[in-house]
């Protein structure tokens, strides 16, 4: 069963990461960089503020980063390396000849499994979990989905990396966001003053900010995109 489970997923791999172009390859480059989406960042966070307050928030924020963190422990030290699967990029990787890459990235030597899918991901629940608006909910999946694919783009993770990164990404924010959801609540029947309400702001409201932050981001990541190609 593993062996014919690896088998296909070296075929979907071959079949996905072959469908390339110089501008999408750019694309994915700068869609798949951190560094990229701290104005997104910033974005969430302002929702996140106005619909909670920033005492609330500061708290909001420092669980998002729990979450973060867990994912990136689970994924990219416990069980990576337990695992040890060569990434598809991996010149060790027998699959690595028909692997396409970009600007010679490699990444690290192992992938399984992918710690972009599972942070992605991980932020996309908790978020979502947070605001309980289809709208947001939708966006946040949206833009974990381009994220996890950009990985494959990128010839660094196979398709199977990806889905287990975003399923234990997933249940990690999940469990957390329960935990602290309990966890706050008895300290406010504890500690009133603690727990202020916030601005109420309507969700809409919210919504155009994460909406603007991920609009405004990709258009920057389109034309950098457009501006790499016209000069290579």
């Amino acid at each position: 069963m593993l062996d014919t489970l690896t088998a296909l997923d070296d075929r979907v791999m071959v079949a996905l990461n072959s469908h390339f172009t110089e501008w999408t390859d750019a694309f994915m480059w700068y869609f798949s960089g951190k560094l990229t989406w701290v104005g997104f960042y910033l974005c969430l966070l302002w929702a996140i503020k106005l619909r909670y307050g920033w005492r609330r928030s500061l708290g909001i924020l420092v669980v998002i980063a729990l979450v973060i963190t867990l994912c990136d422990q689970a994924c990219g030290h416990w069980v990576r390396d337990a695992v040890a699967r060569l990434r598809p990029s991996n010149p060790a990787n027998p699959i690595s000849p028909l692997i396409h890459t970009v600007n010679g990235y490699r990444a690290g030597a192992y992938g399984f499994p992918s710690c972009h899918a599972a942070n992605s991901f991980g932020l996309a629940v908790f978020v979502s979990l947070l605001f309980k608006y289809r709208p947001v909910t939708l966006l946040m999946f949206a833009w974990a989905v381009v994220t996890a694919y950009s990985r494959i783009v990128l010839g660094v993770h196979y398709p199977g990396d990806l889905m287990v990164g975003a399923c234990a990404g997933s249940i990690i924010a999940a469990v957390v966001y329960f935990i602290a959801k309990k966890v706050y609540y008895h300290y406010r029947e504890n500690c009133a003053p603690w727990a202020s309400r916030g601005h109420d702001c309507s969700r809409a409201e919210s919504l155009r900010w994460i909406c603007g932050g991920l609009l405004l981001t990709v258009v920057g990541i389109v034309l950098m995109a457009t501006v790499t190609v016209s000069m290579s």
